[in-house]
C-alpha cells in the first residue's frame, strides 16, 4: 500500500504549509519514466532527482528530506550547494505543497510498452500492485517461477509443478512433483499385481487380505505335521491331497504306530518301577521287623555302646530306602501323568474360561473408551466457548468510542524478531470506534516495515473495518487521522504523521469484507531512530501508538 512517508525526526524542522497531504508516495531509487519531461523546481538540488518528501530552505531551494539530512551530517555548518547559502535548520520546512504537485505528475509504468498505463506518481506502487505485465514469483509454495500477473491464473492451474492435483485412485491432493511417488508408496487404493504368476490387480491396502486366499500363493501341505513337506499351490491344494492321499494315510499311519510303541514302553517302564517300590517296602518291612528284634535282644544288655551303633546303623539304611521309594514314587506319578490327560484338559478349559472373562472386559474397555471420548469432545467444546467469551470481554473491557486508540505493543523485540523471520508479518490493534453506533476501525503495525519501509521502518497502517452500524453512517469515510509514536519520557517529544482520507481510495470506501485496504504509512519511524538509546519511545521493551480520528463535522447517531 503506498501511503504518506511519516517525518522522519518530529520536530527537526519547522513544520509549515501543514494541511493534510494524500496518503501517497513512492520509491526513491526507481527509475521512472514521465510522461512530460521533469521540471527542475520538481528535482532535488543536492541528487538532482525527483523530490521525495519535499524540504524547502530559507534560501527557497527544495531537497529531498533524507538529502537535507545527509547536507546535515556531513557539516556541523550545513550550506546550500546552489548558492552557497548557510542552511539554517529552524528555517527549513517541509513543503507539502510541492510533495502535492510532485506526487500528481503521471509516469509511464516501467513494463510499457506492454502496459500502455499513465499514473500518477504517488499511485505508481498501486499501480505495480494490480499491473497485469509485473513479474512475480508464483505463488506456491517451492515453485521459484516468475510469471507476468495476467499469466498467473494459468499457471497455478495448468503449468506449476508445485500445484496441487487429486489422487486418481485415493482422491487425496497431492503436489504434482510428489504424485508418482504419492501413487506408488503412499496410496492405499492404488492398483498393484498380486505377484509374478497371479494375473489379479489388487488395491494396495487389500493385497495382504488377497494373499490370505490367491489360489497362486504357495502353502504348505495339511499334513505337514505327519511328515509331508511339499508346497503347493493354493488353488491345486485339493488335488495334491486327493493324489497324495494313501500316502498321507501311510504317514498318519506311521506316526501313530510310533506313539503307540512310545505309549507301550512307558507302560513297561511304569511296570518295572512298580516291580521295584514293592520290593523296596517288603525291605523295609524286613528292616524294621529285625530292628524290633534287636531293641529286644539288647534291652537289658550293659554294652550300650554296641546297641547304639547297631541302631543307627539301620537308621541309616532304612532312611536310604524310604528317600529311594519316595523318588521311584515321583517319578512313577511323572510317568503316570504323562498317560494322563485329564490335567491337560483342565488347564484347557480354565485358559478357555479366561479368555472369555478378558473377551468381556474388552468390551466394557471399548463402551467406556467412547464414552471418555465423548465427554472429552464436549469439555474441549466448552473450553473453546469459555476462551471465545474471554477474548470477548477482554475487547469490550479496553474499547474506546471516542475516536481515540492507545495502542500498547509489549515484547518489541520478540516480536520483530518473529516479523524479520517472516512468521509474523504484521500485528493489529483492537477495535476501537468513532462512537458507540459509529464507524469501526483498528491499526495494523509492520515492526519490520512494509513496502518501502521494509527492513528499515516500522510501518504503521489505519484500517476501517466493518461495523454494525455501516448502513446508517456516510460514505466514503473522509475524516483527519493522526498517527503518533508516544514519547515516554513526559517531553512529549512525540513523533506525529496526519493525512485526511482520500474519498476516492477504495480503503475508505463501506467494507465489503470483513476489513479494509490498510492505508497509512510505510516509513512511519525508522528502526535508527526509535531504537536509539538516546530516545525514550521504548521503555521495558514497550512501545505506545496513538490513533487520533477528528470528529469535527461528524454527526453522531
Amino acid at each position: 500500500m503506498a501511503c504518506d512517508e511519516p517525518a522522519a525526526l518530529s520536530g527537526t524542522f519547522t513544520r509549515q504549509n501543514s494541511s493534510s497531504t494524500s496518503s501517497l508516495d513512492f520509491e526513491p531509487d526507481a527509475d521512472y519514466r514521465f510522461v512530460e519531461s521533469l521540471e527542475e523546481r520538481y528535482k532535488c538540488a543536492y541528487c538532482h532527482l525527483v523530490l521525495r518528501n519535499p524540504h524547502q530552505t530559507g534560501c527557497g531551494h527544495r531537497f529531498c528530506q533524507q538529502c537535507i539530512l545527509a547536507l546535515r551530517e556531513l557539516n556541523a555548518v550545513p550550506t546550500c550547494p546552489v548558492d552557497k547559502e548557510t542552511i539554517k535548520m529552524h528555517e527549513v520546512f517541509k513543503d507539502n505543497c510541492c510533495k502535492r504537485e510532485v506526487l500528481n505528475l503521471h509516469v509511464f509504468c516501467k513494463n510499457f510498452p506492454d502496459c500502455n498505463s499513465k499514473v500518477i506518481l504517488g499511485r505508481y506502487q498501486e499501480h505495480l500492485l494490480q499491473c497485469l505485465f509485473e513479474s512475480m514469483q508464483c505463488t506456491n509454495d517451492g515453485c521459484q517461477d516468475q510469471i507476468l500477473r495476467k499469466d498467473l491464473k494459468e499457471h497455478l492451474s495448468q503449468h506449476c509443478k508445485f500445484r496441487e492435483e487429486r489422487c486418481q485412485y485415493c482422491n487425496t491432493y497431492v503436489l504434482l512433483i510428489n504424485i508418482k511417488n504419492h501413487e506408488k508408496n503412499d496410496c492405499p487404493d492404488y492398483p498393484v499385481p498380486c505377484h509374478q504368476n497371479c494375473s489379479q490387480i489388487i488395491l494396495k491396502k487389500e493385497i495382504e487380505k488377497h494373499h490370505a486366499v490367491c489360489p497362486e500363493a504357495e502353502v504348505d501341505c495339511p499334513y505337514k505335521q505327519y511328515g509331508c513337506h511339499v508346497k503347493v499351490k493354493r488353488g491345486k491344494l485339493a488335488e495334491h491331497e486327493n493324489s497324495a492321499l494313501r500316502e498321507h494315510m501311510l504317514q498318519i499311519l506311521d506316526k501313530n504306530s510310533r506313539l503307540e510303541e512310545q505309549i507301550s514302553d512307558l507302560y513297561k517302564s511304569l511296570e518295572c518301577k512298580e516291580i521295584k517300590i514293592q520290593q523296596l517296602a517288603d525291605a523295609i518291612k524286613k528292616c524294621e521287623k529285625e530292628f524290633r528284634q534287636y531293641t529286644q535282644l539288647f534291652g537289658n544288655n550293659s554294652n550300650l555302646m554296641v546297641s547304639t551303633q547297631a541302631l543307627a546303623s539301620h537308621l541309616d539304611k532304612s532312611a536310604r530306602l524310604e528317600s529311594q521309594v519316595k523318588q521311584l514314587i515321583q517319578m512313577a506319578n511323572q510317568q503316570q501323568s504323562k498317560l494322563d490327560l485329564r490335567p491337560l484338559f483342565d488347564v484347557i478349559e480354565n485358559v478357555k474360561q479366561k479368555i472369555a472373562l478378558m473377551e468381556t472386559y474388552d468390551q466394557r474397555l471399548v463402551v467406556l473408551e467412547d464414552q471418555s471420548s465423548k465427554h472429552d469432545l464436549q469439555i474441549n467444546i466448552h473450553k473453546a466457548q469459555l476462551n471465545k467469551n474471554e477474548e470477548r470481554f477482554k475487547l469490550l473491557e479496553g474499547t474506546c468510542y471516542n475516536g481515540k486508540l492507545i495502542w500498547k505493543i509489549t515484547d518489541y523485540k520478540m516480536k520483530k524478531k518473529e516479523a524479520v523471520e517472516g512468521r509474523v508479518l504484521s500485528i493489529a490493534s483492537q477495535p476501537f470506534y468513532t462512537s458507540r453506533c459509529g464507524y469501526r476501525l483498528c491499526a495494523r503495525a509492520y515492526l519490520n516495515g512494509d513496502g518501502s519501509g521494509k527492513g528499515t521502518h516500522i510501518s504503521l497502517y489505519f484500517v476501517v473495518m466493518r461495523g454494525e452500524f455501516d448502513s446508517l453512517l456516510p460514505w466514503p469515510f473522509k475524516q483527519k487521522v493522526t498517527l503518533m509514536l508516544l514519547d515516554q519520557s513526559g517531553k512529549k517529544n512525540h513523533i506525529v504523521e496526519v493525512f485526511r482520507a482520500d474519498p476516492n481510495s477504495s480503503s475508505f470506501k463501506r467494507p465489503d469484507g470483513e476489513m479494509n485496504i490498510a492505508s497509512g504509512c510505510p516509513r512511519f519511524v525508522p528502526h535508527a531512530v526509535l531504537e536509539n538509546t538516546k530516545n525514550t519511545y521504548i521503555r521495558d521493551d514497550t512501545l505506545f501508538l496513538k490513533v487520533v480520528v477528528d470528529l469535527t463535522d461528524l454527526e453522531e447517531l
